[in-house]
């Protein structure tokens, strides 16, 4: 007896999703700097750097509803708790910021000015790895990880699933931001860290270093594109989706569910742990606030706009949605909340597959007629030579075909 033949394997991206790539890969490393470093302000083409700013911002976004998809749009596990990863990487970037300021600080002291000011007579514990640069990358990945290890584990081993996990997330991102809020943990309390003056040694506030971030942001974004493309064609990624579909055929096909759903979670929760320390030093601030439930709940509304399982959706829905943000909070700034819950029920009752979706369905639907054309074409050509044969008019013939093709269908 042969065994069962899986499907081959197909390229990561299709032509023109690799030219699509390296179009965003050039416009990321080349037009960008371009525009904003060499073209004069004056010019209509010229890109400030409030746009390199907000563009920055927006990526780092969209890196988090890219895990989110992973996680909710793959797997089937809505968190509302991934504001949480998101603030730890930005807190451990901040902290090194933080001791990167030395004695420039208002009170010319070796210690953060939020530590003086509170009478701290020397650093905390959790802040000795905080000045080594290599130290703070790995704590980047590892804090997240570790926490979301941790709380995954329980969380998947008891089967809590559905709206109860979604419940439980919300509950410890509010948990974290009130322990974050607290002085004597140490994080800068209600303030957070602000105030940044050097990164490796070089000045954050040049042109050249704002520039530096934002393409590292956009290689980043795009890398953990391919990443997930990858993960998720892979007998991993289709395990997931099973897991997402029918979690108990999954279970008795003698798969453990558990595993994977903690590598995914596991793996989530980094993508937005490096979002928020790519954000940090971009925005100039971090503070309890990023932990806020709203923050997650956004997270899960860019994945919903731009349409789940696409992984190119969430991308999407967080440019769509933060840029309108930008403006609207200009421009009306006491009625963004109600744009953004009109939006999430709007796509809810009207657009279950997000913006990605709506636009597969047009362009299968023009696939299909253009499919039916030749068809209709050949149809045609039939009745007149059936109406030529029977020394009929062609139009005589066209009343009794279509009944007969309708019953035919019927």
């Amino acid at each position: 007896m042969s065994g069962v033949e899986l499907p081959k394997k197909g390229p990561l991206l299709s032509g023109k999703g690799w030219t699509a790539f390296f179009v965003a890969l050039i416009c990321v490393c080349a037009l960008a700097p371009v525009l904003n470093m060499w073209v004069p302000e004056g010019s209509a083409l010229h890109m400030s750097d409030y746009a390199v700013a907000l563009v920055g911002k927006i990526m780092c976004y969209a890196i988090c509803a890219l895990a989110m998809d992973l996680i909710w749009g793959y797997t089937g596990i809505l968190s509302l708790g991934h504001g949480v990863f998101f603030a730890l990487g930005g807190y451990m970037m901040g902290m090194y910021l933080m001791r990167q300021i030395g004695r420039d600080g208002n009170y010319k002291s070796d210690l953060p000015d939020f530590m003086v000011f509170l009478d701290w007579k020397e650093l905390p514990w959790h802040w000795l790895l905080s000045e080594s640069f290599i130290a703070t990358l790995f704590l980047i990945v590892a804090v997240p990880g570790v926490i979301a290890f941790v709380f995954g584990y329980f969380a998947f081993r008891s089967r809590i699933k559905g709206v109860y996990f979604s419940i439980i997330t919300q509950a410890m991102t509010f948990a974290a931001m009130l322990l974050f809020f607290r002085n004597e943990t140490g994080f800068g309390g209600n303030n957070g860290f602000t105030d940044f003056k050097r990164i490796l040694g070089i000045p954050i506030a040049t042109q050249e270093m704002r520039m530096t971030l934002f393409a590292i942001t956009g290689l980043t974004l795009l890398g953990f594109f391919l990443f997930a493309k990858w993960l998720i064609a892979s007998k991993f990624g289709r395990v997931l989706q099973a897991i997402r579909d029918a979690e108990s055929r999954v279970m008795f096909s003698g798969y453990n569910p558990l595993p994977y759903k903690l590598t995914i979670w596991v793996i989530s929760a980094v993508m937005c742990g490096v979002a928020g320390a790519l954000y940090v030093p971009q925005v100039g601030i971090i503070n309890p606030s990023e932990m806020s439930a709203a923050n997650s709940i956004e997270i899960a509304i860019w994945a919903a706009v731009g349409g789940r399982a696409t992984l190119i959706g969430p991308i999407i829905g967080a440019f769509i949605v933060n840029g309108a943000k930008s403006w609207l909070t200009v421009a009306y700034p006491e009625y963004w909340q109600y744009f953004l819950g009109a939006l999430f029920i709007a796509v809810t009752l009207f657009l279950p597959d997000g913006i990605v979706g709506l636009v597969r369905k047009w362009l299968s639907r023009g696939k299909a007629a253009a499919a039916a054309a030749p068809v209709s074409a050949a149809r045609a050509e039939a009745q007149r030579a059936l109406a030529t044969e029977q020394g009929m008019e062609p139009e005589a013939m066209a009343v009794p075909l279509a009944v007969e093709a309708k019953g035919a269908s019927a």
